[in-house]
């Protein structure tokens, strides 16, 4: 591997790139010597820049922390999470256009910010709608003591067990008309403090009033005793923005960018650094984890998409991502499709800032 670019003898690579391709159908020629490709799906919007800059810039990040967590999965032999992250690496790098519209593959990883984006965009659309419409909905943070590397996917699982128990109870409870209904939204979460080399998994919530909020609380707080957790550490505010407090609790489960002296706030700031180590561990500990999930009410089902039939294109376009320059190129005129130019403090912190030793 150098400068970023990989070998094409690498049989991990090689699957990865022949699965890569198989969303845009197949490109080809037909009987007359007609180029085609078959491609499936609605596309997304080509004169959408700011939307087109927004996916270049999750592109560089994510290629950027992928080839560090190949890193860190070989050195542990991890062969399956290698080839995980081969395929999140090469998520978007061709795409085609046509028609105003562009196709490509999404690897549909959590740890894919690309598809991360648009998983944050599908729940806003689904919950927004409906938390608009609670009264005095309240922002819950749920937080037990932090551990070390070796303990964080059985605390993980306490922690999800822990609140499964607080609404069973309390399920039980209103069902026999003896207490309220828990309604909310919640969410996943786990920082990495790379002072104390420890994880701090959490839950963040939204309820859909006071009562519940301190309720669920005062329960969380008799489940892990003062061994574990005690009521500073626990947060219950009201909700002023609920847009704003949705958007906060869907994120990647981990935090990408931390301070080394936890204290800096400035989002690019050089001080900032990228555990990938301990990114790593995050990722494992999740697995098979549900992230965000609502309880206490129903959501209106998912529309099922229409069944679209294949379409094949003649005249279109191809590009490919050249993380040098942080953009899709044209394959044939070289010419950029966003125009993205990175921020100096961003490329900086991708180039010198990534920390392959804290665990």
């Amino acid at each position: 591997m150098e400068n970023g670019q990989t070998t094409p003898q690498n049989p991990l690579l090689e699957n990865c790139l022949q699965r890569q391709f198989n969303t845009l159908g197949q490109n080809g020629t037909n009987k007359t010597g007609q180029k085609q490709a078959i491609v499936t799906g609605n596309g997304s919007d080509l004169n959408n820049n700011d939307g087109l800059k927004g996916r270049a810039k999750r592109k560089t990040i994510t290629q950027a922390m992928i080839l560090s967590l190949m890193d860190v999965a070989k050195l542990k032999g991890d062969t399956e999470k290698q080839n995980s992250y081969w395929n999140t690496y090469y998520c978007q790098s061709k795409i085609i256009s046509a028609e105003g519209k562009f196709y490509g593959k999404y690897c549909k990883n959590r740890f894919c910010t690309l598809c991360c984006s648009i998983r944050k965009a599908e729940i806003i659309n689904k919950y927004l709608p409906i938390i608009k419409e609670w009264q005095e909905p309240y922002f819950v943070t749920l937080t037990v003591k932090s551990c070390k590397a070796n303990r964080l996917k059985v605390m993980i699982g306490k922690v999800l067990q822990g609140f499964s128990k607080i609404r069973a109870k309390h399920k039980k409870r209103h069902q026999r008309g003896n207490g309220i209904k828990l309604i909310g939204v919640k969410s996943l979460e786990c920082n990495f403090n790379p002072t104390k080399q420890t994880y701090n998994p959490h839950l963040h919530l939204i309820v859909a009033n006071e009562e519940i909020g301190e309720l669920i609380v005062k329960e969380w707080l008799k489940i892990w005793t003062p061994k574990f957790t005690n009521r500073l550490g626990q947060d219950i505010r009201k909700v002023f923005d609920v847009e704003t407090n949705l958007i906060e609790i869907i994120k990647y489960g981990s935090k990408i960018f931390t301070e080394p002296d936890m204290k800096k706030k400035n989002k690019y700031d050089n001080s900032y650094q990228i555990y990938i180590s301990a990114l790593d561990n995050i990722l494992t500990a999740m697995k098979g984890k549900r992230i965000f999930e609502r309880f206490g009410f129903n959501a209106d089902k998912e529309a099922v998409p229409a069944h679209q039939e294949p379409k094949i294109l003649t005249h279109f376009e191809e590009w490919e991502f050249n993380p040098k320059k942080s953009d899709w190129e044209n394959v044939v005129t070289t010419e950029a499709l966003a125009n993205y130019e990175p921020k100096s403090q961003l490329i900086a912190i991708l180039n010198s800032c990534i920390d392959l030793n804290s665990q």
